[in-house]
């Protein structure tokens, strides 16, 4: 069945689940059992062998340790610790104290979120967890719910590394495209400079991230938004608190130094991010092959990400341990007794996330196997195109394909060459719109799946359930995604990339008046009830 429409029915059976069950975890484990039974025609005990075969290999593969998901559960659990010996140590409350003196409203909190967002742009997977651990002292202080924290990180993250040349993402996409045009012998472009070009062309990115200032300016709240945003207003339950297990909160509150300040979190962040670039760079430079010109972008594209990830969360937790020492020594409220029940309940926080993040790898596992993802691309290569129709429908295919098995960077890596040879073959002008549609498909495709890792990740660093997360970025992201999707055709049957931009700015901008005009009354009851308080 694999490579077949039978393909699709783990990711949809998950992602179904999921939304009608809201149990993540207990929808993760039927997608796996029944792409595992699909794999092997019903039978128990292969479909068994192929679990456990898609388990282990999270850890260990091709006979050697599986460092990339391995560092980034080490990665997550470093975070853990950090997060709750900067809460012991008065870190999360000094800074929540001292930026609600100076951000005074929840627009400006909003605000800042999204610009920390939009500024840590080295690689996503950081981005998520550095921008939740800096924020959610502000947020939760503003009455700002989790959920609406998990959207702005998230919106923000992926967008801008998609458009970064100077990131893992953009260094990973460069080298795609390097191998597209050499394969079709398009000499008159390098691949940077295809990628500097495509900017632009990426509508999704900059519709999301305009949404995401949209939102943040006119407390745009949608669906099950509204409900999340009046409940962290009316009782300061930035979380439900009917629900439990919530990725990234510490599940016991610990003691706190009465002498805590800004530095004891504003230290270990700049920590963890000094090191993580550092890493970065580090290790780029050691990989850059010999002979070849080490430029910023060869480094990035050779960069060890979730190494740099490791080494820098090490050197985080080093320098928030040095500042946890320091106020045990001048509080009287905290002793190094607490170093052990501090670990403990560092290493708890992250346990939900974790559980999540292994099933959703091992069901991107067994979905790849199923070539889910050779069966959407062989669907685009096998019909007939109009040349018009070819971003719009790369885009919206590429958003299935990314939805439906949970990764970008996959999906990347199946249709951005798929893009190239219909470009090829039909129109080699079509060939940067196409692939821009590609990038800005699997971004939007990544945002809505409640199997991405990354999905994952930016509830884990908002400190948000995972499945309010999903449901309430959702809505976000269709509204950017249907701007985009037009931004496309325009741009399919003009081939020109001012007027496909013109044309989303200007949708950008009536989206950004009906709001100003027609903000709804709950949106105005939450701020009203907010000044109240």
């Amino acid at each position: 069945m694999s490579g077949t429409i039978y393909s699709l029915i783990p990711p949809l059976l998950a992602i179904l689940m999921v939304i009608v069950t809201r149990r993540v975890l207990l929808s993760l484990g039927v997608g796996i059992l029944s792409a595992a039974l699909l794999l092997h025609e019903f039978s128990i005990t292969e479909a068994g062998k192929s679990m456990w075969g898609s388990f282990s290999a999270i850890f260990v593969s091709d006979g050697a340790l599986n460092t990339w998901n391995v560092y980034i559960i080490f990665f997550l659990l470093l975070l853990g610790l950090i997060t709750a010996f900067i809460s012991i140590s008065g870190g999360s409350r000094a800074f929540g104290e001292w930026a609600l003196k100076r951000v005074k409203t929840r627009v400006g909190a909003h605000l800042v979120t999204a610009f920390l967002g939009i500024i840590i742009f080295i690689d996503d997977y950081f981005n998520s967890l550095a921008v939740g651990q800096v924020s959610r002292p502000l947020t939760d202080r503003h009455r700002i719910s989790r959920a609406k924290l998990a959207y702005l990180i998230d919106s923000t993250s992926a967008p801008i590394c998609v458009v970064s040349p100077v990131s893992s993402w953009g260094a990973y996409i460069i080298g795609i495209i390097g191998t597209i045009l050499a394969a079709h012998s398009v000499a008159d472009i390098t691949p940077f400079a295809a990628f500097v070009q495509m900017i632009p062309m990426n509508f999704y990115v900059i519709s999301a991230i305009a949404m995401v200032f949209i939102v943040s300016i006119y407390n745009v709240n949608l669906g099950a938004m509204k409900t999340h945003e009046q409940r962290a207003v009316d009782s300061g339950n930035v979380v439900d608190p009917d629900k439990k297990e919530v990725p990234g909160e510490l599940k016991e509150n610990l003691p706190v130094s009465d002498k805590g300040s800004v530095w004891d979190l504003v230290l270990p962040i700049i920590a963890l991010i000094v090191g993580v670039v550092v890493a970065m760079i580090w290790t780029g430079w050691a990989n850059v092959a010999e002979g070849t010109p080490v430029t910023a972008l060869a480094i990035f594209e050779n960069t060890d990400v979730t190494g740099s990830l490791l080494y820098g969360g090490l050197f985080g937790l080093l320098i928030t341990l040095i500042m946890f020492i320091r106020q045990a020594t001048i509080s009287q409220k905290i002793s190094f007794e607490l170093i052990p029940k501090g670990i403990v309940e560092g290493i708890k926080s992250m346990l939900p996330a974790i559980w999540i993040l292994l099933l959703a790898w091992m069901i991107v596992d067994l979905i790849g196997q199923l070539e889910t993802g050779v069966y959407l691309a062989g669907l685009v290569e096998s019909s007939n195109l109009n040349i018009g129709m070819i971003p719009v429908i790369m885009f919206l295919i590429a958003g299935i394909m990314a939805f439906s098995t949970g990764t970008s960077w996959g999906t990347f890596g199946l249709m951005l060459p798929i893009a190239g040879q219909i470009a090829a073959t039909v129109d080699i002008t079509i060939l940067l719109p196409a692939m821009s549609a590609v990038l800005a498909g699997s971004v939007f495709g990544d945002h809505c799946s409640p199997i991405s890792d990354t999905t994952i990740l930016s509830s884990t660093g908002a400190g948000s359930h995972h499945i309010d997360h999903v449901l309430t970025q959702l809505p976000y992201a269709i509204i950017a995604a249907v701007v985009a999707s037009i931004g496309y055709l325009v741009l399919g049957f003009t081939n020109s990339t001012l007027i496909g931009l013109a044309v989303v700015l200007l949708m950008l901008v009536g989206i950004f008046i009906f709001a100003k005009q027609k903000q709804s009354s709950s949106s105005q009851a939450v701020n009203a009830a907010y000044n109240n308080k």
